[in-house]
């Protein structure tokens, strides 16, 4: 008992202190978006370190971001919220119906979502099924946006997913892929398919950020 108390204390006090600060980060925030999708709603994916970029979406109002049922997921959701993002609590294995129901809610009601595809436990680098899935069923496309910067201060963490923070005002920048559409029709191969072609363009992308940072820093 006390130590369930002391737990729920714990997250609640840590969710406070990430909430303030992230807060006080984003007065320093710094990231420029390239190739912006100007037709909404869509589906971001982008990988579970990358999650920081998402304080530069432009429709932060009306951005819905799932995160996990666990006690992680709390303290990342206190924050996300008072970044002025919307927060669909549960994850592809926790609460996972409801979690995507409520997504493609938001997805039918116009707003757009994002999915941190490789959380929120991994592996590392590689796309869940649950993006395609609600890409199929909603006939809304999945834009893949990756997050980047050479300079030192953006920092990285020991953790699973090598989580990225930018400290203090380093120069970001987030890159938005073309628009990937899954048929409705497709079949469990097909779809396998498009896992796979988001997982490369997520890629492909990083390597483009990252070869040509200097040139996309300046035409921003």
């Amino acid at each position: 008992m006390f130590k369930k108390i002391d737990k729920r204390y714990l997250v609640s006090i840590l969710s406070f202190i990430v909430k303030w600060f992230y807060a006080f980060e984003s007065l320093f925030y710094n990231c420029k978006n390239i190739n912006y999708p100007k037709d909404k709603p869509v589906i971001f994916a982008l990988w579970h370190a990358h999650q920081c970029a998402l304080y530069a979406n432009e429709d932060r109002g009306s951005l819905n971001v799932m995160i996990s049922k666990s006690n992680d997921g709390d303290i990342i959701a206190a924050a996300t919220e008072h970044m002025g993002i919307r927060v669909v609590r549960g994850s592809y294995k926790r609460a996972g119906a409801s979690a995507s129901l409520a997504m493609i809610e938001k997805l039918e009601q116009g707003e757009n979502a994002a999915i941190t595809i490789d959380g929120p436990r991994g592996p590392k680098g590689k796309v869940k099924d649950g993006v395609i899935n609600i890409a199929k069923l909603t006939q809304i496309p999945i834009v893949p946006m990756t997050w980047y910067s050479p300079s030192k201060w953006l920092l990285k963490f020991n953790t699973w997913d090598e989580f990225r923070f930018p400290f203090l005002g380093v120069k970001t920048i987030a890159v938005y892929g073309e628009p990937i559409y899954i048929p409705a029709d497709c079949t469990k191969e097909e779809a396998e398919t498009y896992r796979q072609k988001v997982e490369n363009a997520l890629n492909d992308l990083y390597k483009y950020a990252e070869e040509n940072f200097d040139d996309l820093i300046k035409q921003a």
